[in-house]
């Protein structure tokens, strides 16, 4: 299922509106906390869906019956574009667990992407939702090597992928490699990808405008 947050408008449609235009992307502190509203408002949404008991907790005057999560999510970032939708997120679930991959991606001589995963950091995901930001999905290949190398430390109850962009062709990969239902949030979905794998109009490359340009030397 693929929810995506601007067919309807919101304030999250003026966020993705602010993330696209390249006269407010030169701001990168509000470029960076555009995303991570996103990751709050995805997080509210999501938590309606988390499974909840009934407890009785005490006030000055009474006792009042509510309900609370039975556990909290495990939030996993992919590096280092996911952080900000990340950091939204643990803001709301802060409680949560966390896992970090690090990826990397080639453009080979015949024009085809290698993605690689260079770095893993979890707890462990055992019947436990997770929650997996990235600031966009192309191809959708990082996601599926993501879920392959998380499979080690567990197998989750339920997956969610948060994004602030998906191509129409990175979630039907994802679909159809995944293996088993996952839920995608959006803040919204383009059709075009290019060769070298950047979704059109898209807004460029995430990770740099929000946290400056990687120095890959």
């Amino acid at each position: 299922m693929v929810v995506n947050l601007s067919q309807k408008h919101s304030l999250v449609s003026n966020w993705m509106s602010e993330l696209r235009n390249v006269e407010t992307q030169g701001d990168r502190p509000r470029f960076r906390r555009n995303l991570e509203r996103l990751g709050e408002v995805v997080a509210y949404e999501i938590s309606k869906e988390l499974p909840c008991k009934t407890v009785e907790v005490q006030t000055p005057l009474g006792t009042h019956t509510g309900k609370v999560l039975v556990d909290y999510p495990v939030l996993a970032a992919i590096l280092w574009a996911g952080l900000p939708i990340h950091h939204g997120m643990l803001n709301y679930f802060d409680k949560a667990g966390t896992a970090f991959i690090g990826t990397t991606r080639k453009t080979r001589h015949d024009g085809s992407i290698e993605v690689n995963i260079d770095y893993v950091s979890n707890t462990f995901i055992e019947n436990s939702v997770i929650i997996i930001s990235d600031a966009m999905i192309a191809t959708g290949a990082t996601i599926i090597k993501t879920l392959a190398a998380l499979k080690g430390a567990g197998t989750p109850a339920d997956i969610h992928i948060v994004c602030a962009i998906a191509s129409t062709i990175g979630i039907e990969y994802i679909r159809r490699e995944a293996g088993r239902k996952i839920k995608i949030w959006c803040g919204d979905v383009d059709d075009e990808i290019t060769a070298k794998g950047f979704i059109v109009p898209g807004l460029g490359d995430a990770g740099d405008l929000a946290l400056g340009i990687k120095n890959t030397d």
